[in-house]
């Protein structure tokens, strides 16, 4: 756990600081699907009814909009793509970004109102998230390993830092 001095002056940090990695979770829709809604939950919080569509791009543009107007989520901070998904079937990811970056969140789950025949819903995490060490702390914030005394400069943003050793440090 980094010690602050001052307002993020100067940060220590026993060991390499994390840079930290964006979560990714899996959206399955499998069967054959016809028609209906789903919702997604998050941390608490539900989405209002998704209506399925079989155009790839219109569906995951209405999961990322659903997703985005939750208080907990956010406009910014997860993009929605296109999986093994063709024509509204099988997957699309979901990665956490913005300030839900480089961080290990909680499973969404999925709640189905989907109409056809052996309909699958489900969600899972396909790339943990990992906590950046040092998270807050502006672009251009200072961090020392007090291990080894390495000194590391933040190269990301406050939400993601990125820590870059500073010269040839050994």
């Amino acid at each position: 756990m980094p010690i602050i001095e001052g307002s993020f002056g100067l940060l220590q940090y026993a060991g390499t600081p994390a840079t930290g990695t964006d979560e990714v979770q899996t959206l399955t829709l499998g069967g054959t699907i016809t028609g209906g809604t789903f919702t997604i939950s998050f941390e608490g919080l539900t989405t209002a009814a998704i209506t399925w569509s079989n155009v790839n791009a219109t569906l995951v543009a209405a999961i990322d909009a659903a997703l985005e107007a939750l208080s907990n989520i956010g406009t910014g901070n997860v993009t929605t793509a296109v999986g093994t998904m063709t024509a509204g079937v099988g997957t699309a990811t979901i990665t956490f970004t913005g300030a839900l970056a480089k961080r290990d969140v909680g499973l969404m789950t999925v709640t189905s109102s989907l109409t056809g025949t052996s309909i699958v819903t489900g969600m899972v995490t396909t790339t943990p998230g990992v906590d950046s060490g040092g998270r807050g702390a502006p672009k251009g914030a200072l961090l020392t390993d007090t291990t080894n005394g390495i000194l590391y400069v933040n190269t990301g943003t406050a939400a993601g830092p990125t820590w870059t050793k500073v010269g040839t440090q050994t």
